[in-house]
């Protein structure tokens, strides 16, 4: 137990030093030499506790979408139904993600090999009160980093609702999937405003969503 603690809190304070640089200097500035020197380690230290240097920065980006997950329980509270959910989940997500779109980038898309539910999972072991505010539907999509299956965890409710045919549940998720990627790296080679893209996002879900749903609803 007192070596899991002591693990625990040397892994926060890289994480912690970590974040610092990244809303101080910026993500692409992050070295390992940096990390330790601000946490107070040797460098060599950090491999005891992360597989590399793109663990950390997951574990630094995942403490600064904490907004995000606060705000998303408050954001989806008034939904009527499945569907509206689904469409706030979205606007939601785009709202913060094209705020800061190289930490969503380096969280949803990074090149860490293991499954990556395993690594959110450990994130909110130790950083549980980034979980508190979400409600038990949130809390089920914000432990899944795979965007893929955040998609589908929401979708799945608008099938079960009769909204969306299932057949039609893995195509609408990775239509949308595609649409997001795609507008996040406009965002990151500055080739769109954090605002056209939501923008332009939530008008491409709804486009899409108009030729799938089979069941009565009215899109504001």
């Amino acid at each position: 137990m007192k070596k899991e603690m002591i693990r625990n809190r040397i892994m926060m304070d890289f994480i912690r030093a970590s974040d610092e640089l990244m809303q101080t200097e910026g993500i692409n500035t992050i070295t390992l030499r940096k990390v330790a020197n601000l946490a107070g380690y040797n460098s060599a230290t950090l491999y005891n506790y992360f597989e590399n240097l793109d663990h950390l920065i997951f574990f630094s980006a995942m403490r600064l979408i904490k907004d995000y997950a606060n705000a998303l329980g408050e954001y989806t509270k008034d939904s009527k139904n499945s569907m509206d959910r689904f469409l706030k989940v979205w606007e939601c997500f785009c709202l913060y993600s094209f705020q800061s779109p190289e930490v969503y980038n380096a969280i949803f898309f990074s090149n860490l090999q293991k499954d990556m539910e395993e690594y959110v999972s450990d994130y909110y072991r130790l950083f549980p009160e980034d979980l508190m505010n979400a409600d038990e539907k949130t809390s089920t999509m914000l432990l899944k980093s795979d965007i893929s299956q955040r998609g589908m965890t929401i979708i799945r409710d608008c099938i079960e609702d009769g909204y969306i045919d299932e057949n039609d549940g893995d195509r609408l998720n990775e239509i949308t999937l595609l649409i997001y990627e795609g507008l996040l790296k406009k965002v990151l080679n500055n080739k769109l405003t954090p605002d056209s893209a939501r923008k332009k996002t939530m008008e491409y879900i709804k486009l899409i969503l108009k030729g799938m749903i089979i069941r009565e609803y009215k899109f504001e």
